[in-house]
C-alpha cells in the first residue's frame, strides 16, 4: 500500500484488512513522541478508526518489527502501518546493519502465515531533499518499497482518496 501523505493511504489498508474476514494485527510502526501535539492527534485519529476487536502491537524499534511479525498464525492479517516510520527509526544504522535489517524483515515477510498489508509512505517525487539525512531516508524507503512490490501478491497506490492497483495497471521495472 503505496501513497503520499493524507492520501488515504492507511484507510484503504484499513478497509482490505476489515473485509478480508481475517483477525486483524495492527502493527503500528510510529514512535510514541508525547510532546508533539499534532502526531498525539494523529495516532488518535488511526486508533479511534480501529476496531475494538483489532490486536495492536505497537513496535518502536526497528530490530523489533520482524519478531512482532513472526509469531502470526495463518487465521490472522497483519496490517503494518507504516514503513516509513519504520525506515526512520532506522536512519541513524551504518549501511550494513540496515541491509541486514532489511533482508530480516523481507525473509519474516515472505515466510509469515499471516496475510500482510504493508502501508508505506511515498517520497521524492520531484523535490531533492535538502539534507542528507532527507535523502538516505528518501533511498532506503524507495529501495525497500521496490523489492517488497517485486515480492508481493498486490500492489496499491493510493493518491487523492483514489486506490490504484498497480499490478494490473503497470509493469515491472527491469533490475538493475
Amino acid at each position: 500500500m503505496l501513497g503520499a501523505a493524507r492520501s488515504g493511504k492507511s484507510r484503504w489498508a484499513e478497509h482490505l484488512a476489515a473485509v478480508s474476514s481475517l483477525a486483524v494485527v495492527y502493527v503500528a510502526t510510529g514512535a510514541q513522541r508525547p510532546q508533539d501535539s499534532g502526531w498525539q492527534e494523529r495516532l488518535n485519529r488511526h486508533r479511534q478508526r480501529r476496531p475494538a476487536s483489532w490486536r495492536t502491537l505497537e513496535v518502536s524499534q526497528p530490530e523489533a518489527l520482524s519478531s512482532a511479525l513472526e509469531g502470526l498464525r495463518a487465521h490472522e492479517l497483519a496490517l503494518v502501518d507504516s514503513l516509513g516510520s519504520w525506515v526512520a527509526a532506522g536512519l541513524a544504522l551504518e549501511a550494513e546493519s540496515w541491509d541486514r535489517l532489511c533482508d530480516d524483515l523481507i525473509s519474516t515477510l515472505c515466510g509469515s502465515a499471516a496475510a500482510l498489508v504493508v502501508v508505506s509512505e511515498q517520497t521524492g517525487w520531484g523535490v531533492v531533499p535538502a539534507t542528507a539525512i532527507g535523502g538516505l531516508f528518501r533511498d532506503r524507503l524507495g529501495a525497500l518499497e521496490r523489492r517488497l512490490v517485486a515480492r508481493s501478491a498486490a500492489s496499491w497506490l493510493v493518491v487523492a482518496g483514489r486506490a490504484l492497483n498497480l499490478m494490473a495497471l503497470g509493469h515491472s521495472v527491469p533490475a538493475d
